[in-house]
């Protein structure tokens, strides 16, 4: 059996082709840029994305199960993606979802093979953004200090190899959240605690944050969107939910977890 990994130097991507690889499968890392991949040893590594699924004869060969991560571009070419995997001979796919059911991830629910889709709420590698305001002078600006149930992103790459390697898990959509609500005043508190440093926190205008966004490439429309969702998060994104621990068998890391796994980023 062989697992093709989409967006596998991703954050999310790299766990799942780890803990794939750590438990013996064999593994096909897709990504734009093979050389500077930094995958375990044994790992294949194929040049390539899913956002150009005609591009991809050669990487699903012989691919029976498929991970997606959902990235930009993929909603308009996401059931090509999924037409031919299925044609290729996947009958197993997981997909982490972009925050709604979209093109792909409905093509995926109406394929005919077995599939998982995983519902992270906000994820605790979204702190990275903050690595150079933390650096430059200690204040981290975010527009709302509203309440997250933030995953750890290995959690989120142990659900999706489960649902890959074991039976139980096809049809599901999976919610899944770490064990604490925490605010981004709450999360500075506990970078600064752990980084001994003062780390403090400010409110960011609405406009200015969009604004920001905007320079990092993303469109308006889309910024929109991201800091739409911070002003008026729906419930889900304070709801702690035991999905992680109910799949995997064991508990979900929490964010001082990460934070020590991470503390030389910062």
């Amino acid at each position: 059996m062989t697992v093709l990994v989409t967006g596998a130097t991703g954050n999310t991507g790299r766990r799942v082709v780890a803990e794939l690889h750590r438990r013996g499968e064999r593994v096909r890392a897709l990504t734009r840029n093979p050389a500077g991949a930094r995958l375990p040893a044994g790992v294949e590594v194929v040049e390539g994305t899913h956002t150009a699924p005609e591009t991809l004869t050669e990487a699903l060969e012989g691919v029976t199960r498929l991970h997606i991560t959902a990235t930009a571009g993929l909603a308009d070419v996401g059931t090509e993606l999924v037409n031919r995997a299925v044609d290729a001979g996947v009958r197993r796919m997981t997909m982490v979802w972009g925050g709604y059911v979209g093109p792909t991830e409905q093509a995926m629910a109406e394929s005919g093979v077995e599939w998982t889709r995983l519902e992270p709420q906000e994820f605790m590698s979204n702190t990275l953004t903050w690595i150079d305001a933390i650096r430059s002078d200690g204040v981290v600006r975010e527009p709302y200090d509203f309440p997250s149930a933030l995953v750890h992103e290995a959690d989120i790459a142990a659900v999706a190899v489960t649902a890959l390697l074991e039976d139980g898990h096809s049809g599901q959509a999976y919610d899944l959240t770490g064990p604490e609500v925490l605010t981004p005043r709450q999360r500075v508190a506990v970078l600064a605690k752990t980084l001994g440093r003062d780390i403090t926190f400010a409110e960011l205008p609405h406009e200015a944050a969009i604004d920001r966004l905007m320079a990092t490439g993303v469109s308006r429309e889309d910024a929109e969107y991201v800091i739409g969702w911070y002003a008026d998060p729906p419930a889900e994104a304070s709801t702690v939910v035991g999905t992680v621990e109910k799949v995997t068998g064991r508990p979900a890391r929490t964010f001082a977890q990460w934070v020590t796994e991470h503390a030389d980023r910062f």
